[in-house]
C-alpha cells in the first residue's frame, strides 16, 4: 500500500483500488428496481441505484 501524507502531517495507508470491484446485488429503496453496490447492503439502511442517488445526494 502506498504512502500519503495527510494535512495533518501523519502518514497512514491509502487503500489501493487495483481491478474490479466486487459488486452486490441490491433492490432500490425508492423505484424498487434491481442494482447492483460497490459495498455489502447493511440491513436497514437504504439502498440507491444510480438514478435515485443523485436525487438524494447532498450538495
Amino acid at each position: 500500500m502506498s504512502q500519503f501524507n495527510g494535512p495533518r502531517g501523519g502518514n497512514f495507508k491509502r487503500p489501493r483500488f487495483d481491478g474490479p470491484r466486487e459488486m452486490h446485488k441490491a433492490i432500490c429503496s425508492d423505484c424498487k428496481q434491481d442494482c447492483e453496490v460497490p459495498f455489502k447492503p447493511i440491513e436497514g439502511k437504504p439502498i440507491y441505484c444510480k438514478e435515485c442517488y443523485s436525487k438524494h445526494k447532498k450538495f
